[in-house]
């Protein structure tokens, strides 16, 4: 069997710079500033806003947007995704309902 050396090291790379542990990616470099825009009027009463967030997708920083998101219960709020730096590397972590 042939090595593929580049190759070989791309993937290293990729698992060493990217990984996945309880719902939150790692990277070495973080995201490009949010983006912002019009968020428009909620599609009914008891709706949320839920912030858009960068998401790495292979080696790219691919936006997704906001959207009006109804919560589960009565009572709980939004806590939006979020990118934070963790030592040298970046860390993601999900957004969910508190």
């Amino acid at each position: 069997m042939k090595l593929n050396l580049p190759a070989a090291m791309l993937v290293l790379a990729g698992t060493i710079l990217t990984g996945c542990a309880g719902g939150a990616y790692v990277v070495a470099a973080g995201p490009p500033p949010p983006r912002y825009g019009v968020m428009g009027y909620a599609p009914g009463p008891g709706f949320v806003w839920a912030e858009g967030f960068y998401d790495q997708r292979g080696s790219a920083w691919v936006w997704v947007p906001g959207a009006w998101r109804r919560p589960p219960r009565p009572g709980v709020m939004w806590v939006a995704p979020a990118w934070r730096q963790e030592g040298r590397a970046w860390r993601f972590h999900r957004g969910y309902w508190r």
